[in-house]
This record gives C-alpha cells, structure tokens and sequence, in this order.
C-alpha cells in the first residue's frame, strides 16, 4: 500500500498560510498593470492639454483677426462713397483749369474754386490725402505711368506732370495718380516725347 501524503496542516498552522498557497508574481502582475494604466491615462492627460492650448491659441488668433477686420471697417468704410466724389472734384479742377485759360467769367471760376476747396477739405476730414507727384520717383503703388517723356531737368525714373491726381484713404491707396514719367535726357541732350504708355 502506498505511503500516505503527510498532512502539513496542524491546529497550530491553519491561520498561517503555507509557502505553496502564496503566488508573489500576481502582486507584482496587478502592481505592474496599475502602473502602465496610469502612464497610459498620463499620456492621455497631457494629449487632451497639449489639444486645449492649441485650441486656445488658435481661438486667440481667430479674436484678433477678427478685431483687426472690424477696425478695417470702421477706418476704410466709407471708400466706395468718397470714390465716387473723386469725379466731382476733378470736373471743379476741368472747370476751373479752363476758366483761367478763357480768361474770362472771374466769378465762376472764383465759385468753383471755393466749391473745389470746401470739397478739398471735407475730403481731407475724412483721412483722404493727396498722392505726391511732380518731382517724385515713380512709384507702381500710388502713380499710373500714361506717358514717358525725355527731360534734362527731372531725372529719369521720376514724375514729370501730373495728369489726374491720385489719393490715399489713411495709408491704403483710393486712386492711383495719372502721371507722365520722364526718361532723363536722349542721347545728344534733345528733348523729346520717347513713348507712350496708355493704361487701360
């Protein structure tokens, strides 16, 4: 008959668990698995920061745009109305340009001449300037070339007439101004008509 398996468990060691019942590694498993589900929540945490401050930044830049386009429109609201003064003050200048070459009609052209300066100055109250022209180098953003003449006294590149005036709403161009650009002196020192430039 068989040698019977000695019973290790005495009155005196029931509480007392044996070496065999206790498994240290699924301590360590649950440990372990806690650690990596908190790094993972970690991961997640700074992932859904990292989101918010981008969020926040581009909300940021979104208000500020906005704010800067509203300023624009409060500045520059009022264009399309002065663009179609613009015409009246040159037909005043036609007029008055005509009258002191006629010689004639002292009154009218003094008339005009006050309308064409009352007109002037509202403009001006309303942030409208002149374009700078005559003697000035030619600039693509505030003059239109329509002509190009040869001169000895304004050096090439430079605006040699003015031709219909230009203006500046704050620092934003309303209307380019209509100029005649010199090409400095031909060869021989003749001056001359050298092209011209008829913008469309």
């Amino acid at each position: 008959m068989p040698e019977e398996r000695k019973n290790t468990n005495t009155i005196g060691n029931l509480d007392t668990p044996s070496p065999d019942d206790c498994t240290p590694t699924e301590g360590t498993g649950v440990i372990e698995e806690l650690q990596l589900a908190l790094t993972a929540k970690a991961e997640e945490a700074k992932s859904l920061n990292d989101k918010y401050l981008r969020l926040a930044a581009e909300f940021d830049n979104y208000k500020r745009l906005i704010q800067r386009d509203q300023r624009d429109q409060i500045r520059f609201g009022n264009e399309s109305l002065l663009k179609e003064l613009l015409p009246v003050v040159d037909n005043l200048e036609r007029a008055i340009k005509a009258s002191r070459e006629g010689g004639h009609n002292e009154a009218l052209i003094q008339g005009v001449d006050l309308t064409l300066k009352q007109l002037t100055g509202a403009l001006t109250r309303f942030h409208v300037t002149p374009v700078q022209t005559i003697g000035q180098p030619f600039d693509p953003a505030t003059h239109q070339a329509v002509v190009s003449i040869a001169s000895e006294k304004v050096p090439a590149q430079h605006v040699l007439d003015e031709l219909q005036r230009g203006y500046l709403l704050h620092d934003r161009i309303l209307r380019a101004a209509m100029v005649s650009v010199s090409t400095g002196q031909t060869e021989g020192g003749a001056t001359g008509t050298d092209s011209t430039i008829r913008s469309s």
